[in-house]
């Protein structure tokens, strides 16, 4: 165990059901924010959470080999990402979780859904001044008939359960309250953070860095971004990975980077349209 007594959080993986990283969360994330320095016994999460289409991501089985490797002594674990499964975020909170040794939590950028689950299990967590961290209720990918969905929100809602109970006894507060910013979407700066007790102290500022992307780099964070909208709008993984594949290979047509960047601003400006026509008709 840690330090700190933190909440002992399990569910198991839901058939058929995906969770996702949020479409805001793509929008405000800055990948380029980064640590300044690294030791051996620091470990990274500075992507989204599980494997995406492209075999990246943060995993619970790089986290466990990592936390292996480091052995046993006090671990840092920097953080910026804009989340992503649910089920790999709490499989990492619960590695770290029970690492005997101190965990500190460094908020670099963004710690945002499931990233903001795997924040909690810090004895004690940082955050940049300029960081954001982020919590809401389970956002699903999932198909069926109106039993299986009343079925998948019955799931939710102990998901859901669960996230409360992380936050709530990792904070301190009050179990309604943190349920009511769950189902706000309540994003936390730096600053708020600290003051909310999400966060124990500001991270000193020498400790951050923005590194230069690549225009490579810029394209898979736009379609990762893409790939958020899609499954807003109901597409199925199989369906995403061939518009996506198809939206490459219009980029590489588009020649210069120029115009690739281009391409790639009006296809998810294009996205972004469809995902609040969707909403509107969703709320109506």
């Amino acid at each position: 165990m840690t330090l700190r007594k933190l909440a002992n959080a399990s569910f198991g993986a839901v058939p058929d059901v995906r969770t996702e990283a949020p479409a805001a969360a793509f929008k405000r994330w800055n990948p380029e924010v980064t640590n300044a320095a690294t030791t051996d016994n620091t470990i990274s999460v500075l992507d989204v959470i599980g494997e995406d289409f492209w075999g990246e991501g943060v995993t619970a089985k790089r986290v466990s080999a990592a936390l292996r490797s480091i052995g046993a002594q006090d671990v840092v674990v920097n953080i910026n990402s804009p989340g992503g499964d649910f089920f790999e975020g709490l499989a990492i909170y619960n590695l770290l979780r029970d690492h005997p040794h101190k965990v500190t939590v460094k908020v670099l950028g963004m710690a945002a859904s499931a990233a903001s689950i795997i924040a909690m299990a810090g004895d004690e967590i940082q955050i940049a001044r300029a960081g954001f961290l982020m919590i809401h209720n389970t956002q699903v990918v999932a198909a069926g008939d109106r039993n299986t969905m009343r079925e998948i929100a019955d799931w939710q809602e102990t998901m859901d359960s669960v996230l409360a109970d992380i936050y709530a006894y990792r904070v301190g507060i009050d179990r309604a309250d943190v349920s009511a910013m769950l189902d706000a979407e309540e994003w936390f700066s730096g600053t708020r953070a600290v003051e909310a007790k999400f966060a124990d102290k500001l991270l000193d500022s020498d400790q951050v860095e923005t590194k230069s992307r690549n225009s490579a780099d810029r394209q898979k964070v736009s379609l990762r971004m893409m790939d958020s909208l899609l499954a807003q709008a109901k597409q199925t993984r199989s369906e995403r990975r061939d518009i996506l594949n198809d939206f490459k290979g219009a980029m590489r047509d588009a020649g210069p980077t120029g115009k690739q960047d281009a391409a790639v601003s009006e296809g998810l400006q294009s996205l972004l349209t469809q995902a609040k026509n969707m909403k509107g008709s969703q709320n109506g």
